[in-house]
């Protein structure tokens, strides 16, 4: 049982809620589990829009927020085993008597000791919270106001360029198959590090905003804890990211062959901010394929992001399209792809006031479906009948 990479930057009410809202969708903190808003979901005959479903999927593959965080290694939780066991009977209601029956262990009496233990765990963590926050104020204020995305806050020392004949030979050392291989192992040496994350982060085109499962799926070529090299680079500054997850960018700290670079404006970071959200909204024209017989339905979305919707719809028997989702119940999903056509290029036409992006999508929809002719044995379109 593990937890979403999410949940640390998560505020405490979205922790106990189990997941937060974020532009186009709701992710759960517990799993990463994504659900599309606009998206009715069925459930056993009741209808549930995207918040509502999200609470049902807690309920029914977590139980309960309280559960799953319960059952986390106490590594993560600072519980044993003993206490983990103890917060469940007092989070059930059991009073002290039933406990002690349940756990086999003292009298009534040490039961309410333990729960006096517990209190106290939570005052203590009520202090150590107030001190990182006091600490994270502190080191904010010692790098000015522009080392938001500057110093990492968890490395020890300041940064430092390598001379580029120390650059080639730890990345040689790391990098044993040459640059742009897999890692061997991650250095322990504090300046060797810097050097082998720089590297990494050069991986990162310098003008592109990332979403995290693109982030993950870079890294994970590289080295298989790929959640350990991310939130290195988040910690030496070399990536940086959105507080929810939903974007991560490379940071003019990055880049270059060890001689630095120049920073970045602050402008700059807007400007691929910004480009983020727009991108997280284009139209286009997509395709559900079958790749057991090649059928394919072509269909349009003014927000590309919302094919998950489609997925869920199909993973639920609900799709309009009931060929398909006949096929896809007696196939399954490893049966189908989802694939973008072709996206609309809203974005360069937004200040034309004569420019209807609906209208134009239904046509760019028209010109895919005459292109592949998907009725037959080509698709799950139905000719319509002639007027």
């Amino acid at each position: 049982m593990g937890i979403n990479e999410s949940f640390w930057s998560a505020s405490l009410e979205e922790a106990k809620q189990g997941y937060v809202e974020r532009e186009h969708d709701y992710l759960c903190l517990l799993c990463g589990e994504e659900v599309e808003k606009g998206i009715i979901y069925p459930v056993d005959g009741v209808l549930f829009e995207a918040s509502r479903y999200m609470r049902h999927h807690i309920e029914q593959e977590h139980e309960s927020v309280f559960a799953h965080l319960s059952g986390l290694d106490k590594r993560l939780t600072g519980l044993s085993d003993h206490q983990s066991s103890l917060m469940r009977l007092f989070y059930a209601g059991k009073s002290d008597a039933e406990v002690q029956a349940e756990m086999g262990i003292g009298s009534a009496s040490t039961i309410r000791n333990h729960r006096f233990a517990l209190k106290e765990k939570e005052r203590q963590a009520k202090v150590f919270l107030a001190m990182m926050e006091l600490l994270r104020e502190t080191d904010k204020a010692s790098t000015g106001s522009s080392a938001g995305r500057g110093k990492p806050a968890k490395q020890d020392g300041k940064q430092r360029e390598a001379a580029p004949s120390e650059y080639a030979a730890v990345v040689q050392k790391y990098f044993p198959n040459g640059p742009g291989s897999s890692l061997a192992r991650i250095p322990r040496k504090h300046g060797h590090r810097q050097i082998v994350f720089q590297e990494i982060a050069n991986r990162f085109a310098p003008d592109k905003v990332y979403t995290e499962r693109e982030v993950n799926e870079l890294l994970e070529a590289i080295y298989e804890d790929h959640v350990t090299l991310r939130r290195y680079l988040i910690d030496f500054a070399f990536l940086s990211r959105e507080s929810d997850g939903s974007a991560y960018w490379r940071t003019s700290q990055a880049g270059g062959d060890g001689a630095g670079q120049e920073a970045a404006t602050t402008d700059r970071k807007q400007e691929l901010k910004q480009r983020y959200k727009e991108v997280k909204s284009e139209a286009g024209v997509y395709q559900i394929r079958n790749k057991a017989n090649g059928k394919v339905l072509v269909a349009s979305t003014m927000n590309i992001k919302t094919m998950n919707g489609k997925k869920f719809m199909l993973q639920h028997g609900s799709h309009p399209n009931r060929e398909l989702q006949n096929d896809w119940n007696e196939l399954g999903a490893d049966a189908f792809e989802f694939e973008v056509l072709e996206v609309l290029e809203v974005l360069e036409n937004k200040d034309d006031p004569a420019f209807d992006a609906k209208a134009a999508l239904e046509k760019l929809e028209a010109k895919w479906v005459e292109k592949l002719a998907p009725y037959g044995d080509r698709g799950y379109h139905t000719r319509k009948k002639a007027e």
